[in-house]
């Protein structure tokens, strides 16, 4: 319940670890150069069933996910609260999928759960970025009335990047990009001598919106693993050794503050 969370978080802060790290925080939330923060913050929340390894030995690996998926509430409440425009939360790869289904099952129930927890406030644009057709139908149904529920909010948009992957992204833009034309009648080697860069990214998932400034990746990993490969073709990095149920507040504003000091240059 909130108000349990709430007493939590305010035992936390009279813990003197938690008093200094609330200083800190205090600290490099007043730091930050508000002009140059970044407009979409994109995270690989990496390392969820190695923390459950680690911290709940012996019990299910939904542990992990359940932890992660709180995180990811937290997270979206911390882009908000500096402004950031657009959030994008990978939470299943197309490979996650190919797991056994036993594994898969309770990963796919915390998913729904945080999805529509997320929509439900209606503070939130939330969207479906990835391949649903590769979900349970009960599961697309639940995604498509939560994403409904969101109405007309002209909050922050949080993409939930549900059985994505990168590959598998740009396969559907150039499928869909195909339909298109071939509805339009026009001819295949014409668009061949037609195609400009714009006419993929306009059918990528998130058509429409930035791509993102900053990627964030915990647990450790240095790679994107297929994650906006289109997209992040000048996005900033920033990876943290964290497993993500461990990343703090601080975390983020540490990685907003090292985004804020760098001169972008965008190939040039």
């Amino acid at each position: 319940m909130a108000w349990k969370a709430r007493i939590r978080e305010w035992a936390d802060h009279l813990h003197p670890a938690g008093l200094l790290y609330s200083t800190y925080e205090q600290r490099l939330l007043a730091e930050l150069d508000r002009d140059r923060l970044p407009q979409h913050v994109a995270v690989l929340a990496d390392g969820n069933r190695r923390w459950a390894r680690l911290n709940a030995p012996g019990r299910p690996l939904v542990v992990g996910y359940t932890a992660g998926a709180r995180k990811l509430t937290d997270f979206v409440g911390w882009c908000d609260e500096v402004g950031i425009k657009v959030v994008t939360l990978w939470v299943l790869s197309t490979e996650n999928l190919t797991r056994d289904s036993e594994a898969v099952a309770p990963l796919l129930s915390v998913i729904e759960d945080l999805f529509t927890e997320l929509a439900v406030t209606g503070r939130w644009r939330v969207r479906l970025v990835g391949d649903a057709s590769l979900l349970p139908e009960a599961m697309q149904d639940a995604l498509r009335v939560g994403e409904a529920s969101c109405g007309s909010s002209d909050g922050m948009i949080v993409n939930v990047a549900i059985a994505y992957g990168g590959r598998h992204e740009l396969r559907d833009a150039v499928r869909k990009l195909l339909a298109s034309e071939a509805a339009k009648g026009t001819e295949l080697g014409h668009l061949a001598a037609s195609l400009e860069i714009d006419d993929i990214s306009e059918h990528l998932y998130t058509a429409g919106q930035p791509d993102p400034d900053l990627i964030i990746r915990t647990s450790g990993e240095q790679r994107l693993s297929g994650f906006l490969m289109w997209q992040s073709a000048h996005s900033e990095f920033y990876f943290c050794e964290a497993l993500w149920p461990d990343f703090r507040r601080v975390d983020f504003l540490r990685a907003l503050r090292s985004y804020a000091s760098r001169e972008r240059r965008y190939g040039r």
